[in-house]
């Protein structure tokens, strides 16, 4: 058997019918699904009976222990060639598999990843969550777009590699959150071929409100520092951003408010005046404008483009705070890996 594909699944029975209804549309057929419930309360079973004679699929269940040790789980019970790590939260495309048995035979590679896309019958705010984690204008394109501040990581939504290759590394660690970065970081260091395969992408649903979004990227902040304690040549300058953004734009609005009480008159701009306080402000308006086009031009469509900027600020401060946060527990006090999480992401 050529791939295994393996799904940790916690309380999501809903989107992992979804994710396995798309699977029985593959155009190539040589695959097994190894479904493994994370100490779920709603479990997927039933789901996943649904799907016996349609796949070649089958379902474990285990103690909760975080997604990391339930994909190693998960791939001890796997027979394929190829282990593929999928999030119960995507849908894959038809032609998912074809394109990844194209690129193999393009070029094969040891390990690979693949991007993400929204599907056109996500929720407004789901295509803007999607539009500001794939922007370049928000990440860098450091999850798969054609324009990049560093080079590709294949994250655990879209990732695969030989089998060999993930027993020789002893799979995903126990870190609770940043586990796939760790797992492509040591792929690197290990020497092995790693390549983006930009057509074997997946439809992925993300978060589904702003708060958890603003979760999900606070936690993926106080990661990267967590990263950077294992392996410090891991932060680059684009891990950097979101925090500088975060404290630029508390130092702009507080510049702009302290103009506002002690500076009288402005700037004549035609016939009026721009006052001075509005100054600080300009970059911000800028960004949010070209945030705003952007993600408007991309969907077509002004309110997502709206829900966009919000998206962005949201996971700009979110990563940031968690990356200031993390740093001071960790970098400042000397805390342990787990110091600044205040409640488990899957809470």
């Amino acid at each position: 058997m050529k791939y295994s594909i393996v799904i940790p699944v916690y309380n999501r029975p809903e989107e992992a019918d979804e994710l396995l209804e798309s699977l029985t549309r593959q155009q190539v057929k040589d695959f097994e699904v190894v479904i493994v419930e994370d100490g779920s309360v709603k479990r997927c079973k039933e789901v996943v009976d649904k799907y016996a004679g349609q796949l070649d699929i089958h379902y474990y269940y285990k103690d909760n222990s975080g997604p990391g040790p339930s994909r190693n789980y998960g791939v001890e019970r796997s027979k394929g060639d190829y282990v593929l790590i999928l999030d119960s939260d995507c849908v894959i495309p038809e032609g998912y598999l074809a394109a990844i048995d194209a690129e193999l035979d393009r070029e094969p590679c040891d390990a690979f990843g693949g991007p993400d896309r929204a599907h056109e019958s996500f929720t407004p705010i789901q295509k803007a969550i999607s539009y500001s984690m794939t922007s370049f204008f928000t990440t860098g394109g450091i999850r798969g777009g054609k324009k990049k501040l560093d080079k590709f990581y294949p994250r655990s939504f879209n990732m695969g590699m030989k089998r060999e290759v993930y027993q020789a590394l002893g799979g995903f660690s126990k870190m609770r959150f940043g586990e796939d970065i760790d797992l492509s970081i040591r792929i690197f260091k290990g020497g092995y071929k790693c390549r983006l395969f930009p057509e074997a992408w997946v439809w992925h649903k993300r978060r589904t409100d702003l708060d958890k979004f603003f979760k999900q990227v606070f936690n993926s902040g106080i990661a990267r520092i967590n990263l950077y304690k294992k392996y410090p040549e891991s932060l680059k300058l684009v891990h950097l951003l979101p925090m500088v953004f975060t404290i630029g734009v508390i130092l702009l609005l507080v510049l702009a408010l302290v103009l506002e009480f002690t500076a009288k008159g402005g700037i004549p701009v035609g016939h009026a005046v721009l006052p001075w306080y509005a100054l600080p402000l300009i970059p911000l308006v800028l960004y949010v404008l070209m945030i705003f086009i952007d993600s408007t031009v991309q969907n077509k469509s002004a309110v997502i483009g709206f829900l966009s900027v919000e998206a962005a600020f949201v996971q700009l401060f979110g990563y940031g705070l968690g990356f200031i946060k993390a740093w001071w527990q960790r970098c400042v006090r000397n805390k342990g890996a787990f110091a600044a999480y205040e409640k488990n992401f899957y809470d």
